[in-house]
């Protein structure tokens, strides 16, 4: 079977640095696969370069086996692929609800003149996107916040709302950028959850993360960079065993924990 994303010797240079280089991977339809390595490894570049925010500077990215190199971060979005960032990116003065349905509106098809008269068509494409973005709100367990500002959701949920966003725009493939980042543990584990069920409504996943409780028991595969290299990839399990990878990033004592 075709996967669903494949970079093939994608490189990024920034001047005389090279923050990635040849990085091949593939990302199976239905699969949860994570990249992990140490801090300045390439990781987000290679985020970035799939979403078209620092297009590559060689090689080649193929979704669903079409390549999407030079197209626009929202012709990306358009062809399937959602992301969330490492620091929230939510809209402060809008209320939780109001973020979730931001993010369906690129799904919708009424034009300018047809909302700006609240034509029929429009008024009833609006009520759809209401209706979807409670759904999603229901499903991540944050309903009841739906008219609060996204400001005033403690961090953690904060965190899940613009998970939810992302995928409102029922993505073929969401990209995670350390979506764990600054959670406790039981938030960590909510999360965790999460991401599964999503997976589990058809979702394929790919994410960055340092948590790596949270990498190995959801992740299908793990790819390591180092340098901005790829290390290793393999199963979790295979992952936690290998000592270029226990060298570079995870520790001797990890294991123990």
């Amino acid at each position: 079977m075709e996967p669903i994303l494949e970079t093939i010797n994608l490189t990024k240079r920034f001047g005389g640095l090279v923050a990635v280089s040849d990085v091949s991977l593939k990302v199976e339809t239905g699969e949860i696969k994570a990249i992990i390595g140490p801090n300045g490894a390439g990781k987000t570049t290679i985020f970035n370069a799939i979403t078209g925010v620092d297009p590559p500077t060689a090689g080649e990215i193929r979704l669903k086996g079409r390549k999407i190199n030079g197209l626009k971060p929202y012709e990306i979005a358009s062809q399937g692929i959602s992301r969330t960032f490492q620091n929230v990116e939510l809209f402060d003065n809008m209320s939780v609800l109001e973020n979730v349905m931001v993010g369906r509106h690129p799904r919708t098809f009424s034009g300018l003149l047809s909302a700006l008269f609240h034509l029929p068509k429009s008024i009833a494409e609006e009520k759809a996107i209401r209706d979807d973005a409670m759904e999603r709100l229901a499903f991540v367990g944050l309903s009841s916040s739906a008219q609060e500002l996204a400001s005033k959701l403690p961090f953690g949920q904060q965190r899940v709302l613009e998970l939810a966003r992302a995928w409102a725009t029922d993505p073929k493939l969401l990209l995670l950028d350390e979506p764990a980042a600054g959670l406790n543990s039981h938030e960590a584990t909510v999360l965790a959850d999460l991401i599964l069920k999503i997976r589990e409504k058809g979702t394929t996943i790919l994410l960055v993360e340092h948590d790596m409780e949270l990498v190995m028991d959801i992740s299908d595969k793990i790819l390591v960079v180092n340098y901005g290299k790829k290390i290793a990839e393999d199963k979790p399990e295979e992952i936690q065993d290998n000592q270029e990878v226990i060298k570079a990033y995870l520790g001797e004592d990890f294991k123990e924990r």
